[in-house]
């Protein structure tokens, strides 16, 4: 059925205002939050259907309420010191995470998702959401790219971030987002028994969220 969530997809997650929680990546109730990545296929005022990366159409509740937020490129130079970031990683042998992408958040948006955490990007993915407290070239095995410390409360893990891997930011989105083919990331979850869509992020003119 369109309407119902793939429950492969189902994951343990924490209801946020911004694009970050923290997950378990394993199969959850319904009544917990997911999160979607994939394709509109159709919108209207009061319904969101998506193919997910896996193939998968759902259908999702559009409610009036529903967040909606731009993301698009920015420069890996626009991350600097003190910029407050999330970013999925992969762990290394040597301690390290090796970023998949950077998310370098609005001032409004610092402390959001504070923390280090698995992530379901791809298997053993990590989450790290943390100020930068320095930056140093990449090592020389990573041309051009940036070595960044980050701290949090609690912690602080070393990410290194290679020169092609997208950086972005985001912004409040309009409707002119929701068209059949964009790229979306949804958090949803059932409500009511309804599986229905909490937050949508949306790149532009193809560009696909890559958190």
């Amino acid at each position: 059925m369109l309407s119902r969530i793939p429950s492969t997809l189902l994951a343990s997650a924490a209801l946020l205002a911004a694009m970050a929680a923290p997950v378990i990546a394993s199969a959850q109730a319904a009544s917990e939050q997911v999160r979607i990545r994939g394709t509109i296929v159709r919108v209207d005022a009061s319904t969101l259907v998506v193919q997910d990366r896996g193939g998968e159409v759902v259908s999702l509740a559009r409610p009036a309420d529903m967040q909606l937020s731009e993301v698009y490129r920015i420069k890996l130079a626009d991350i600097k010191q003190g910029s407050f970031i999330g970013t999925a990683a992969m762990p290394q042998a040597d301690g390290t995470q090796k970023a998949l992408e950077v998310v370098v958040f609005p001032e409004a948006a610092r402390g959001t998702g504070e923390g280090h955490r698995p992530w379901d990007l791809m298997p053993q993915s990590t989450m790290t959401n943390a100020t930068v407290a320095d930056l140093a070239a990449a090592p020389k095995s990573v041309r051009g790219g940036q070595q960044l410390r980050l701290t949090y409360k609690g912690g602080e893990k070393t990410v290194i971030v290679p020169p092609d891997v997208p950086v972005v930011t985001f912004r409040p989105g309009t409707e002119s987002l929701l068209v059949p083919g964009a790229k979306v990331l949804v958090n949803a979850q059932e409500k009511n028994g309804t599986p229905t869509a909490l937050r949508v992020t949306a790149g532009r003119d193809g560009f696909a969220p890559p958190m």
